[in-house]
């Protein structure tokens, strides 16, 4: 089952966010912990550590789109073969 990259809540007034650039891309494999984007809120630049480590399924929110805080930004599966049914 994948597992779904939220933007977390890094501030007591964060509301929203914006992806200023994805590190990684579709297919490609990521471990937990790995910085997967970098993240622009409240006039700073965040990295957005991977929860989990997996196959990148799907991109939810593009580079230079806004996200709110608990949004879902990536799936992450847990093989390449699940990664291509959740894009199919």
């Amino acid at each position: 089952m994948a597992e779904t990259v939220i933007l977390p809540k890094w501030g007591l007034t964060m509301e929203e966010a914006t992806i200023v650039e994805w590190l990684v891309e579709e297919d490609e494999s990521v471990e937990k912990g790995e910085i997967i984007a970098e993240v622009e809120a409240e006039k700073a630049n965040i990295e957005l550590p991977s929860p989990c480590s997996g196959v990148v399924a799907k991109i939810l929110v593009e580079d230079g789109e806004v996200a709110a805080v608990g949004d879902p930004l990536m799936l992450i599966a847990s093989s390449a073969e699940e990664a291509t049914s959740i894009r199919a």
